[in-house]
This record gives C-alpha cells, sequence and structure tokens, in this order.
C-alpha cells in the first residue's frame, strides 16, 4: 500500500490545492470583473460631480440620475480645441489611446512640466450646464507627484479662468503628506481662485508655503501641502501643463472667446 503520508504525496496535495486556488481566483477575477467596470464607472461619475460642486463628500445622491441631467461629456481634439463629433465620449479611453501609435502624442522635454511624456491627442471634458447655459466645466489632469501619477479633474467656471473645484480619485502619494490632495478643506481654498489675469496671463500658482491674503496676487495662489514640496511642485505643474495649450488652452480660448466650437 502506498504511504499517504510521504512526501511525494504531501507535494502532490499541496500542487492540487494551489491548482484548485489558482482557478477559484482566477475564476472570481473573471466573473467580478464587470462589476469592477461598472463601479470604476460610476466612481469617475462621482469625482466629476464632487469637482463640480454638484454633490460633497458622503453625500447620498443618484449618482446616474445627477450625471445625466448635468453633464455633458465632450471629447476634445487637443491641437485645435474643437470638439471630436466623430468620437463617443462615453467609450473613449483616454489611457489606451495615449499607448497607441496613431494617437498618442509624444511630449518634448523642455515642454513636460507635468513629467508625463506621453498623453492621447484628444481627451473628455465634461461641461455642466443647467437650463441649457454653460455653468462650469471639468478637465481631466494628471502628472507626476512625489511617489506616483496624479489623476484627477479641475473644474473652472463658465469664464474658464475661476476655479470651481479640484480632486484627484488616483494616485499613491504618502497618507498625511502628499495625500493631502484628498483632504476637503485643502480642495475647499482653490475655490474662486484665478487661472489668469484680465488680460489673459497665466497667473495662477500653488505656493510651497502658506498664501499670505494680504497679497494682491492672493487670488491667484492656494497654499502648499505641507511636508510635501515635491507633490506641491507636481500638482502645480499639472495644472499649468493641462490649462496650457500643450494640453486644453485652445478649447479653453475658444470658451473664453464665446465662440462655438465647430464654427
Amino acid at each position: 500500500m502506498k504511504n499517504k503520508d510521504s512526501v511525494g504525496s504531501t507535494f502532490l496535495i499541496a500542487f492540487l490545492l494551489c491548482v484548485i486556488c489558482s482557478v477559484l481566483v482566477a475564476g472570481s477575477v473573471v466573473a467580478l470583473r464587470p462589476q469592477q467596470e461598472v463601479n470604476k464607472a460610476l466612481d469617475k461619475k462621482r469625482n466629476i460631480l464632487l469637482a463640480a460642486g454638484l454633490m460633497q463628500p458622503g453625500q447620498a445622491v443618484d449618482i446616474e440620475a445627477l450625471y445625466a441631467s448635468s453633464i455633458r461629456p465632450k471629447v476634445v481634439v487637443l491641437a485645435t480645441g474643437e470638439y471630436d463629433e466623430n468620437t463617443d465620449p462615453n467609450t473613449f479611453d483616454e489611457r489606451q489611446a495615449a499607448k497607441n501609435k496613431g494617437t498618442a502624442v509624444s511630449i518634448l522635454p523642455e515642454k513636460d512640466i507635468a513629467r508625463i511624456r506621453v498623453h492621447a491627442d484628444r481627451t473628455v471634458v465634461y461641461e455642466v450646464y443647467a437650463q441649457d447655459q454653460l455653468k462650469t466645466i471639468v478637465l481631466p489632469v494628471h502628472g507626476k507627484g512625489l511617489w506616483s501619477t496624479l489623476w484627477g479633474f479641475l473644474a473652472l467656471e463658465a469664464d474658464a479662468k475661476t476655479i470651481a473645484g479640484i480632486g484627484f480619485y488616483e494616485h499613491a502619494e504618502t497618507p498625511g503628506l502628499g495625500g493631502e490632495v484628498d483632504n476637503p478643506a485643502w480642495k475647499s481654498t482653490w475655490q474662486g481662485k484665478k487661472l489668469t489675469d484680465d488680460e489673459g496671463a497665466y497667473k495662477f500658482k500653488v505656493l510651497k508655503g502658506k498664501v499670505n491674503q494680504d497679497n494682491p496676487l492672493a487670488v491667484y495662489q492656494v497654499d502648499g501641502l505641507s511636508g510635501s514640496t515635491l507633490t506641491t511642485n507636481g500638482v502645480d505643474a499639472l495644472v499649468r501643463y493641462w490649462v496650457s495649450d500643450e494640453g486644453l488652452g485652445r478649447y479653453l480660448s475658444r470658451i473664453r472667446q464665446g465662440r462655438a466650437i465647430n464654427g
């Protein structure tokens, strides 16, 4: 009779258990993937609504209904600032487009202030309307912090130069330091700040310290993140990049001029 307590039997049982567990885990991942994608899309909509000020953290709302009633997503061609009416904004994947040769744009090193090296030639903006009047524009933004790429949304008022809100939905910055980009108190200090002066010159700055409210430039400034200079610099740079002509600057110019995007 074969010894069931032999070394060979022990390894065989361990191997079979590993195979069974692997199959169960793989099966669970496949089975749960559709729901994970649904949850990911819902969380993105929640963050768009938060950045736009249409809901508050922890507020119980019907996200899908509020998003559908308030948000008009549009694909924008970065090089021209015009809408791409032939691309569905609900299915366009900016990250995947940034990996495809035909839709990826390499950034010259001297212009890559956000340190992202490459991005898609188009992106999706989220225009907020009330009674057919443009109220807010939510721009997707991303750039390098200290440890990670920060992905978020910058919301502007209809004048395309006054900040309505900001939020980051994906990053791996240090909790309590760079991770304070998630702090509602810090994010609230962005509201009402100006990107440009009346002549259109870019003035906005995330400082390394505190804003001096007596300084005439205070309207263009927000406090930096305490103890996290590199994350602070990263946030400042990614905002500057995405509102420039390298990012969504041409689109914002057309909004400011009151011109229809397609003529």
